[in-house]
């Protein structure tokens, strides 16, 4: 089960660093990070440092 951000992203970029995976990337057309759901591997470290908790368990 990968992680996916919600709307409530307030594309701050603290989650982007921490994913071990590189899963994370920001997407121009959404003006949001999004995870890639094939690389996210669950760990939940984007969720940890959300300021906002847009990081969710899919």
């Amino acid at each position: 089960m990968a992680y996916q951000i919600s709307e409530e992203c307030i594309a701050c970029g603290a989650c982007e660093p921490e994913c071990p995976v590189d899963a994370i990337t920001f997407d121009d057309s959404k003006g949001q990070y999004v995870i890639d759901e094939d690389t996210c591997i669950d760990c939940g470290a984007c969720a940890n440092v959300c300021p906002v908790d847009a990081p969710k368990p899919e």
